[in-house]
């Protein structure tokens, strides 16, 4: 299928942040794939550990994302750290996502198409890079693990992970990848994750709360 994710451009009411997370909901539920129908159930990981490599989930998600980066005394920084609602539309490896608010750019748009990652923002206009990681860092300076977070969110350990830990019920709880160590909480006996947090040792930190659209 050649048709690229297509996400929807909501209006924006400035000054009243408590309509941002409505907003977000509403974005999500026009994530779409052009010429296709509906998107299909997320397809529950049983035994990460054992699993062999498939290809992603279709998911719709909306929530809240807070990104944290250490002090760097070579560039005579301070430890920051920012925060936007987003909603996120993902096909197979190719994805939408769409931030408000976002880390002090600007409404801003990321898409994926399997090999190249475009960024636009009011504030920096657009960019590409090969990668979302090294779009994301070239936007805003922050990193975050966004490869791997389409596992994750489905409740899956990312082909390159190490170390994959289940719960009682087969849920992934944590798991390592590079630098990066995520921890995963659930609601009650939900089979998805509804919040992610992942580390570096150096301090960089991303935590981003879900909300499943098609669970």
């Amino acid at each position: 299928m050649s048709s690229l994710l297509k996400l929807a451009q909501p209006t924006i009411t400035q000054h009243k942040p408590v309509k941002l997370m409505a907003i977000a909901a509403a974005s999500a539920t026009l994530l779409m794939i052009s010429g296709c129908q509906s998107l299909p159930k997320n397809q529950v990981a049983t035994t990460p550990t054992t699993m062999p490599v498939q290809k992603l989930s279709d998911f719709n998600i909306n929530g809240k994302i807070g990104v944290t980066t250490p002090a760097d005394s070579a560039n005579n920084t301070t430890a920051q750290g920012g925060s936007a609602f987003y909603a996120w539309g993902q096909q197979n490896d190719r994805f939408a996502i769409e931030l408000i608010g976002a880390l002090g750019i600007g409404k801003t748009n990321i898409q994926y198409d399997g090999k190249t990652a475009t960024l636009v923002s009011e504030k920096t206009g657009t960019l590409s890079a090969d990668n979302p990681e090294t779009l994301l860092q070239k936007a805003t300076g922050w990193q975050a693990p966004i490869s791997q977070m389409p596992y994750w969110i489905s409740g899956r350990s990312a082909p390159s992970d190490s170390a994959p830990q289940l719960d009682s019920q087969g849920r992934l709880i944590s798991s390592i990848n590079g630098d990066w160590t995520a921890n995963f909480s659930y609601k009650g006996n939900d089979k998805l994750p509804n919040k992610i947090s992942a580390m570096q040792p150096a301090g960089h930190k991303v935590v981003m709360t879900i909300n499943h659209q098609n669970q």
